[in-house]
């Protein structure tokens, strides 16, 4: 599988913080499931897709108030229905990796929510494949 990178940077502001000061652990679920959304939908080529599976979670250090986060994902495997991604995050301004998720694992599914095979098995760096969807 050729190797694809997709990289997102977020800046954590006040409203994102928990009662302690730093970085709620909940907003950066958010944050990575929503962009993990995203590689999926532009890998599969539909936007219909669903979460199923995330790994482990393990906070390994803390980001607060006016840290840049990179959030990096890659492909790890396409299944016949589902797409399986990993998702590292670091801390720009420390350097300290903040979470990482081996596997999240996404799945194509038709009107009805029941899984679809979406027929990709490699990789691509561009939006085409959910432009073609359209055209």
């Amino acid at each position: 599988m050729s190797e694809y990178r997709h990289v997102v940077r977020k800046w954590v502001k006040p409203e994102d913080l928990n009662q302690h000061g730093a970085l709620f652990g909940g907003r950066l679920l958010q944050w990575v499931d929503e962009e993990a959304a995203i590689v999926a939908v532009t890998q599969l080529g539909t936007v219909d897709v669903v979460t199923r599976h995330m790994s482990a979670i393990d906070f390994s250090a803390r980001a607060d108030r006016g840290d840049l986060l990179e959030l990096e994902y890659r492909v790890f495997a396409f299944g016949r229905t589902s797409i399986t991604l990993s998702c590292r995050v670091e801390n720009a301004v420390t350097g300290a990796e903040v979470l990482t998720l081996e596997r999240i694992v996404f799945v194509a599914v038709d009107r009805e929510g029941l899984p679809l095979a979406h027929g990709r098995t490699e990789a691509t760096v561009g939006t085409e494949r959910l432009r073609a969807r359209i055209g």
